[in-house]
C-alpha cells in the first residue's frame, strides 16, 4: 500500500477561498470588516515566517491585520496593557500573540489576559474548557484543522482507534478531546510512555496524530496498515531538510493517508485561524 497525500496546503486553499466568500457577503451586508491583532514580540526567523504567514491569508480572505510589532525587550506588563486596549477595541474581533514570548517562558497569564471571545487561537482555558464539555466556540486551530483535514479522507473516523503522541496544551491535548467528541477510542502518550508501549499503541491506531517536536520519534514501520497518519512536527537537520516526528518513507508504505512536511498540518493551522476570527466577528455582531 502506497499513501495518500493529505494536501494540507489545497484544503487550506479551499476553505480560504470560502472563507472570502463569507466575508465579502458580510461587509456587502454593511457589517463592519473582521479585524485581526497580529502581536509579534522580537525578531525571531521562525516566529515572523508564521507571522508572515498569517497577515498573508487575512489579506486573502478580506480580514484586516492590525500589526503589532514590539521590540525584544517588552515586559509582560506592556504586553498585558496592549491586550487590554486591544479587547476594548471594537475593531478587533480576533487577537493573536505569537508564541514563543522572548523573556517570557510562561504566557499563561497572557494567554488568560486575552477576552475569550476574541481569543482566536482558543487556547484561552475558557475556550478549553468549552472544548471539553463539547461545547463547539473558538476551537485551538491546529485540532480544528487536523479535524477538518480527517474529513477529507474516505476514512471513517468514529469507532476508530486514534493515537496521539504528545499531549502539548495546545496540540496534545485539545485533539484528544476532539478525536473523543468525534466518536473515537483516543490514547494519549508522552514522555513517560514506555517505549514499548508507545510502539503498542502506535501499532493499533487507525488515526495516528503526532506532535513531539523530535524528527524520528515514531518510526514508520510501526504504523499500522490502512491508517491515516497526520504528523504534526516540523523539524529543520543539520542538512537543512525539513521532517516531521515519524519516518515518512516507511509510514508512507503503510498508510492509507499521511500528512507531507512541510505543507500539511502547517497552513491548515493558519486557514483555521482565519476560520476563528470570521467567527468570532459574527458572534461579536458587530456594524459599522
Amino acid at each position: 500500500m502506497t499513501a495518500r497525500i493529505l494536501d494540507g496546503r489545497r484544503v487550506a486553499d479551499a476553505l480560504l477561498d470560502e472563507l472570502k466568500v463569507r466575508v465579502d457577503a458580510r461587509v456587502a451586508a454593511g457589517r463592519s470588516r473582521p479585524g485581526l491583532a497580529v502581536v509579534l514580540v522580537g525578531s525571531d526567523p521562525a516566529s515572523a515566517v508564521y507571522v508572515r504567514n498569517k497577515r498573508r491569508a487575512a489579506e486573502k480572505v478580506g480580514i484586516e491585520a492590525f500589526d503589532y510589532d514590539l521590540p525584544a525587550g517588552t515586559s509582560e506588563a506592556q504586553i498585558l496593557a496592549l491586550i487590554d486596549r486591544l479587547n476594548a477595541d471594537p475593531k478587533i474581533h480576533g487577537i493573536l500573540v505569537q508564541l514563543p514570548l522572548p523573556g517570557i517562558p510562561d504566557a499563561s497569564g497572557l494567554i488568560r489576559r486575552i477576552d475569550p471571545r476574541k481569543d482566536v487561537d482558543g487556547f484561552h482555558p475558557e475556550n478549553v474548557g468549552h472544548l471539553a464539555l463539547r461545547q463547539f466556540g473558538l476551537r485551538p486551530c491546529t485540532p480544528r484543522g487536523i479535524m477538518t483535514l480527517l474529513a477529507h479522507t474516505d476514512r471513517p473516523v468514529r469507532g476508530r482507534n486514534a493515537t496521539i503522541v504528545g499531549v502539548s496544551n495546545h496540540v496534545g491535548r485539545p485533539m484528544a478531546l476532539e478525536l473523543l467528541i468525534a466518536g473515537c477510542t483516543v490514547t494519549s502518550c508522552h514522555k513517560f510512555t514506555p517505549r514499548e508501549v508507545l510502539e503498542a499503541r502506535v501499532r493499533d491506531a487507525d488515526i495516528l496524530v503526532v506532535a513531539v517536536g523530535r524528527p524520528g520519534i515514531v518510526p514508520g514501520e510501526w504504523v499500522k496498515p490502512g491508517a491515516v497518519v497526520i504528523d504534526v512536527g516540523i523539524n529543520r537537520l543539520d542538512d537543512g531538510r525539513l521532517v516531521g516526528d515519524v519516518g515518512y518513507e516507511a509510514a508512507a508504505q503503510q498508510a492509507s493517508w499521511i500528512t507531507p512536511v512541510p505543507g500539511g498540518v502547517g497552513p491548515m493551522t493558519v486557514a483555521t485561524l482565519m476560520q476563528n476570527t470570521l467567527e468570532a466577528a459574527a458572534a461579536a455582531q458587530t456594524f459599522t
